[in-house]
């Protein structure tokens, strides 16, 4: 009897050591999943991923130690994106980053309760992610790319003072894309350009497309619009042949082939939608954090490009995107 009082004793403490392991805090806690999800990767979406993981790791959140990054692509075919937002969020993510309005858009329509980060979304209310820029008091907030379109067509009547038809070409079927369309027109309404808009509704439009805007127009101005950025040099080898500049919204798609541009650091956009991204699993709710703006754009100049049409760099560009900016040559 004495030996089972024994036996019976240690095995309360057995018992009582394990429950105070698991809800002592002694047991491995989980490590917390982030989820990214993007639309399709082309440089511009790739200097955003990396400033992204970079920040993650200077806020001490390293990819496969402390933190699980689950990556999904929809390698352009939307498609795709509902059912990976779907397993990302039946992962358990405790934060989706949705890079791309589609991406985030699938996110957003998949949960209510998993924070959503956005990033590279142009205008989150008019895509229906948010009510309020501001008092967002929902599960989503982010960091938007919109572009300053004032100052880039600014630069491009420097580059074209002779210009009389502009044309803008973008694609339908991205609400960023459209967004961005909107404000070129409004303000080149505003500063007396006399704009043509052309439009596709895929990649696979944007040669024949293109190559006709081309015939019509001086120059070619081109939104946020990530199927045209994965197909730039498409647009560049008929600009070339048609031998006019196209300024296009990001560094990457100058580096490409544009000629100049005044263009968001997608590097930072990154950066910043990290930032959020780790206040959020700090505790912090989306709903209390208004959407930031990464408003102020670079110079980007593609000196060679330039040459090759044959354009005049207008005085001290060459110059402030040296100093301020990014030179390509």
């Amino acid at each position: 009897m004495k030996r089972m009082y024994t036996l019976i004793a240690l095995l309360v403490t057995f018992l009582g050591v394990a429950f105070f392991k698991e809800n002592g805090g002694f047991v491995k806690q989980r490590v917390p999943k982030v989820g990214v999800l993007t639309l399709m990767h082309h440089p511009a979406l790739g200097q955003i991923y990396k400033g992204y993981v970079h920040e993650l790791a200077r806020e001490g959140y390293h990819n496969g130690k402390n933190i699980k990054i689950e990556y999904e692509n929809a390698n352009g075919d939307q498609s795709n994106l509902k059912t990976m937002a779907s397993k990302l969020v039946n992962d358990n993510c405790s934060v989706i980053y949705g890079i791309t309005t589609p991406a985030a858009q699938a996110v957003a329509n998949s949960t209510t309760k998993t924070p959503i980060v956005l990033g590279a979304v142009t205008d989150p209310k008019s895509a229906g992610l948010i009510k309020n820029n501001r008092h967002l008091g929902g599960n989503i907030s982010g960091v938007s790319d919109q572009a300053p379109i004032k100052e880039q067509l600014g630069l491009i009547k420097r580059f074209m003072p002779k210009m009389k038809t502009l044309g803008v070409i973008y694609t339908s079927s991205d609400a960023s894309a459209v967004a961005g369309y909107h404000q070129i027109k409004r303000e080149c309404k505003q500063m007396g350009i006399n704009l043509k808009a052309y439009s596709i509704a895929n990649s696979n439009d944007l040669n024949q497309v293109s190559e006709q805007m081309l015939q019509e127009v001086d120059a070619a101005i081109v939104p946020t619009d990530n199927t045209i950025a994965g197909a730039m040099q498409t647009l560049v080898k008929n600009a070339n042949a048609a031998n006019k500049p196209v300024f296009p919204a990001s560094d990457t798609m100058v580096k490409q082939g544009g000629v100049a541009t005044y263009s968001v650091n997608q590097y930072e956009l990154g950066v910043r939608s990290a930032k959020m991204t780790v206040a959020i699993l700090k505790g912090k709710k989306p709903a209390n954090m208004p959407i930031e703006y990464v408003r102020h754009g670079e110079p980007v100049l593609n000196l060679k490009q330039a040459r090759r049409l044959h354009l005049q760099v207008p005085q001290g560009f060459e110059h402030e995107a040296k100093t301020k900016g990014e030179i390509y040559q």
